[in-house]
């Protein structure tokens, strides 16, 4: 065992540098659902500043010193608080902020978010062809395109919130089928991962894997 240790140090050494770098400073992302459609896709890998908000200890979720601070609009991953999944969503609403939701109409402070229509698409939904919306979302400076699913059960509605000191509302941009905030609550920011800023990669799953070469590099909305 010394004798393979004392060959392979190098190796050893740079396993070690590389898992601090993926823990502490940045990371990459593959996106595994629909939640964040149609800003995101199945198969797109994106890249992760880790730094953007805290610097941690490695592999914790010790923060050293805040180095940024969350925006309304940014896409960030995160540990959900209920079972410690690696998630990825939108910020919607900030510490302080008073939060509603009617009908898929965002509240936030009190002033409604304004929505373009911009497509209808068709989208699989649990195998099934659904008919999709696809809309400009503006609340305040966060303007993001976003995807309604009109025949889709979900949560449509909650009552006004006030979002607690150091933590956040999520939501999916593909709002009628994403697993966030209305399902697991506020995202204390200790949570935070990181902000996600470009698709780094991309391949289309049901098409053998084939590289989506448009979408390499894309920066995020």
């Amino acid at each position: 065992m010394k004798r393979w240790l004392h060959h392979n140090k190098g190796f050893i050494a740079f396993l070690f540098l590389f898992g601090i770098f993926r823990t502490a400073v940045a990371d990459w992302n593959p996106i595994p659902s629909g939640s964040m459609r149609p800003n995101l896709l199945e198969g797109d890998v994106v890249f992760v500043n880790r730094l953007a908000f805290n610097l941690k200890v490695p592999l914790t979720d010790i923060i050293v010193t805040r180095t940024g601070e969350p925006k309304r609009g940014d896409v960030v991953t995160f540990s959900s608080p209920a079972d410690g999944t690696r998630l990825i969503k939108r910020i919607v609403a900030l510490p302080g902020d008073v939060v509603e939701m009617h009908g898929d109409q965002l509240i936030i402070n009190g002033k409604p978010a304004s929505y373009t229509p911009l497509s209808f698409e068709t989208e699989q939904v649990r195998g099934q062809d659904t008919p999709a919306q696809r809309l400009r979302e503006a609340s305040g400076a966060s303007v993001h395109t976003i995807q309604l699913l009109p025949t889709v059960q979900s949560r449509r509605d909650f009552a006004a919130v006030t979002v607690p000191p150091d933590q956040f509302l999520m939501l999916g941009d593909n709002r009628n089928n994403s697993g966030d905030s209305r399902f697991f609550g506020f995202v204390p920011r200790a949570l935070l991962i990181g902000r996600a800023e470009r698709v780094l990669v991309s391949a289309d799953l049901d098409h053998h894997w084939r590289p989506r070469t448009e979408r390499f590099g894309q920066k995020l909305e």
